[in-house]
């Protein structure tokens, strides 16, 4: 991962798509860590969190992350979950924020020389074609060692560069607060995998 010290550098981050990744990788992201080590590497100019919201639910998960990073250093771009019924007749939300992360990335292609999108989803490989094209390098975050690969080979073959989260998880991860006995299966079938 090239970055240099004096590049204006801001990042994008798709939160339902990292938490995934992540979460399929066996670790949680530990935000603050996450900000401090890109600070570290260039002038942090905006660091974004993207992710859809819940309403009229007494306790959702995800609020009291949104209100930490909202307080810490991140621009919080938040907007309400639709309420759908799947095939199987279940409840589901969903809340696609392509358009808001298409939007603020090709604005500060004029603000910044570099720009990391912490997603997969193939969908923004025109946007990073684009936001070339206005002269900033793009970094795709994203991982191909879960199963199944979380990030498209078209997004990751379009990027200038790709990092695999798996490679961050001891910079910015913590251990997930999965329950010991899931995490334990999971090391095991890791090990299976492996051997």
């Amino acid at each position: 991962m090239t970055f240099y010290p004096t590049d204006r550098l801001a990042l994008f981050i798709d939160g339902a798509n990292l938490y995934s990744a992540a979460k399929n990788l066996g670790f949680d992201i530990d935000y603050r860590k996450l900000l401090e080590e890109f600070r570290k590497r260039s002038v942090l100019v905006r660091a974004y969190y993207y992710t859809a919201l819940v309403e009229n639910e007494e306790y959702s998960p995800i609020r009291p992350l949104v209100d930490w990073l909202d307080y810490n250093g991140y621009r919080l771009v938040t907007k309400s979950a639709r309420e759908y019924t799947d095939s199987q007749g279940r409840k589901r939300w969903r809340g696609d924020m392509d358009v808001e992360i298409a939007v603020d990335m090709l604005e500060m292609a004029a603000h910044a020389d570099h720009l990391v999108l912490f997603s997969g989803d193939g969908d923004f490989r025109a946007l990073v074609e684009a936001v070339q094209r206005k002269g900033s390098r793009v970094t795709v975050v994203s991982t191909l060692k879960s199963q199944p690969p979380m990030v498209s080979d078209e997004l990751r073959r379009q990027a200038d560069s790709f990092v695999d989260l798996a490679d961050l998880a001891d910079i910015i991860g913590r251990p997930s607060r999965l329950p010991r006995f899931i995490q334990e299966s999971q090391r095991d079938a890791q090990a299976d995998a492996d051997a």
